[in-house]
Formats: C-alpha cells, structure tokens, sequence
C-alpha cells in the first residue's frame, strides 16, 4: 500500500499527476479513512505506470482511456486502435522527413550564397 507521495515516487511522476488521472477518470481515488492517509494498491502504481507507458508510445490521455476499457475486451479492437496511432505517426514521421529535407537544402543554399545580404532562408519564408 502506498500514501499518494509514495506512489508518485514509485511511478516517478508528480503527485500533481496522480490527482491528475484521478480527475481524469484513468485511476480510481481511494476512500480516505476518518484518520490517516488515502492508500493506493499495486494495481494502482500498475495503472500509472501503464498510462505512462502508453504516453511514452504516443497515445492521448483520451486514447488511454480507451485502452484501459479496451484492456477487458478482446485484442482486435486494441488492435485496430493501435493501428490507428500507428498511421497517425507515420504521417507525422513523412512530414518531418520533408520538413527536414526542406531545411538541409535551405541551409546548404544559405551556404553557398556568395551575398551577405540577401539570406535564402529568409527569402524562402517571405510571400
């Protein structure tokens, strides 16, 4: 059993976190007792330490919230979620790999330019 701090540590987030997700509906509050301290269960360092994990993989808080319902029905529909996330970041990754492609041969251009004052970069985001 853990005091929320003790949680929060353990899961190496804020606790500000943990009453995040509670408000958040991801994790569940513990009754606090008449004296004392709220008490979080394992199964409560688990659910954060799986929201962070799913975080790190790119889902939203929304999207996780899908997950945790998902987590007790069958693995096509997280599939198809996951899936889902998985185009999402491939589009992203195709964008930044023109954006990339874009700023190497703005700089080369900018390197190569013989004139002081006229700078390729700055022409390039004028209208």
């Amino acid at each position: 059993m853990y005091t929320i701090s003790k949680l929060a540590k353990k899961a190496n987030v804020g606790v500000e976190t943990i009453r995040f997700y509670e408000r958040k509906g991801l994790l569940e509050q513990p009754i606090k007792p008449i004296q004392g301290y709220r008490q979080y269960t394992e199964q409560a360092l688990s659910r954060v330490l799986f929201i962070k994990r799913a975080q790190y993989l790119g889902f939203t808080l929304a999207e996780i919230s899908s997950l945790l319902i998902l987590s007790a029905s069958n693995c096509e529909d997280v599939q198809q979620l996951a899936e889902q996330k998985l185009a999402v970041i491939e589009d992203k990754l195709s964008d930044l790999l023109n954006l990339k492609e874009s700023l190497v041969s703005l700089v080369s251009d900018c390197k190569n330019n013989p004139s002081d004052k006229d700078c390729p970069i700055i022409q390039s985001l004028q209208p």
